[in-house]
């Protein structure tokens, strides 16, 4: 798991896999931790993925109460690379510009290196801060907050709600005008952003009819944290193998509650349930 980053105990430990007799399958997420370091023992794994995690939350804590207060509604979008995230932005931000003019839009956008995405949604006009993690493959709560304080000072995304000597004053907002949607687009992994909590008010599965409807069994820990699943890419079924039911009935079975839509963000198939949802959080966001 990347949280370890390969820390060790001075002895070596045994490895925690489970052995399927039959085929000589091997599963390294069987022990207590659900995961294996060399030379690192299960409850020393634990007591790390405990600290560390513990410190992220604390500040995803404080993430969540600063978006509050400003009227921000942060969407975590989590996808494998390639699904198709950016491109959906794009269309998103376009879609309400012109369906809510007075809606403010922002997008943090996370990757290893470039900032080809970033550049790509600033051709919007929405303003965007990129994040480049290095060997990091996933977004944590603290990247978050550094980027959200940059959109305040050079974006005025705050609407006039400023800090006050640290402190931040929290206001329920009856007026829409006052909301914002802060999207989140995390770097392309299905596997680490799943437990890294960055103060959002839900996170986005984002699986296009390319990657084969098996993903949710294979990421269950991705789509159990996940509001909602969108299908990408709706356009290309005609060209791939891709059973669209089976996927949703597997996405349930690891998430019961999970929401589905299906569209294209090429055509714009399907957009008008996902700007739908997309409203649907903007007026429950102090709910989130």
């Amino acid at each position: 798991m990347c949280i370890v980053c390969g820390c060790s105990d001075n002895q070596e430990a045994p490895a925690a896999v489970q052995v399927n007799p039959a085929s000589g399958d091997l599963h390294f997420g069987a022990g207590t931790a659900r995961f294996s370091v060399p030379g690192m023992s299960q409850a020393r794994a634990i007591k790390l993925e405990t600290d560390i995690l513990g410190a992220n939350n604390r500040v995803a804590a404080h993430n969540r109460a600063h978006f509050e207060a400003h009227g921000v509604t942060a969407l975590n979008l989590v996808s494998s690379p390639g699904s198709g995230k950016t491109t959906l932005l794009c269309a998103t931000i376009d879609a309400l510009k012109a369906g809510a003019p007075g809606l403010h839009m922002a997008v943090i956008e996370g990757d290893q290196q470039t900032s080809f995405d970033a550049d790509r949604i600033r051709t919007t006009g929405a303003p965007a801060i990129q994040i480049n993690t290095g060997k990091g493959c996933h977004l944590d709560a603290p990247m978050v907050a550094e980027a959200f304080a940059r959109l305040l000072t050079h974006h005025g995304h705050g609407h006039g709600h400023e800090q006050n000597h640290g402190h931040e004053h929290h206001h329920h907002h009856d007026d829409d005008s006052a909301h914002s949607l802060l999207f989140i687009e995390n770097v392309g992994n299905l596997v680490c952003p799943a437990v890294w909590d960055l103060g959002e008010a839900a996170k986005v599965a984002i699986l296009s009819v390319t990657e084969g409807e098996d993903k949710p069994l294979k990421y269950p820990d991705m789509f159990a944290a996940a509001s909602l699943m969108v299908l990408n890419k709706i356009d290309l079924l005609p060209h791939v193998r891709f059973d669209m039911a089976r996927c949703i009935e597997l996405a349930r079975r690891v998430n019961p509650v999970i929401e589905v839509i299906q569209l294209s963000a090429t055509t714009g198939d399907g957009m008008d349930a996902w700007l739908h949802w997309l409203d649907h959080q903007l007026g429950h966001h102090h709910h989130a």
